[in-house]
């Protein structure tokens, strides 16, 4: 996954996050993937709701899928 940098993170549009207050960077495949695992680890951990969780692996999969 390419590292996404301070500056380019800032530089992302909010419809490129998946999650709530710009969390969760979805720019391409690599990062939706990972946004995916962690919301996963996050939601098993009790830091993150279902519908929370959901959200973002639907987000996640969009992009996934417009990249394929």
């Amino acid at each position: 996954m390419a590292k996404l940098s301070a500056h380019a993170r800032s530089n992302l549009s909010g419809s490129q996050f998946a999650g709530p207050n710009k969390t969760y960077p979805v720019p391409d495949k690599a990062h939706a993937i990972d946004a995916k695992a962690r919301a996963t680890q996050q939601y098993n951990a009790g830091k993150l709701s279902k519908a929370a969780e959901t959200k973002i692996d639907a987000k996640a999969n969009k992009v996934i899928k417009r990249s394929k």
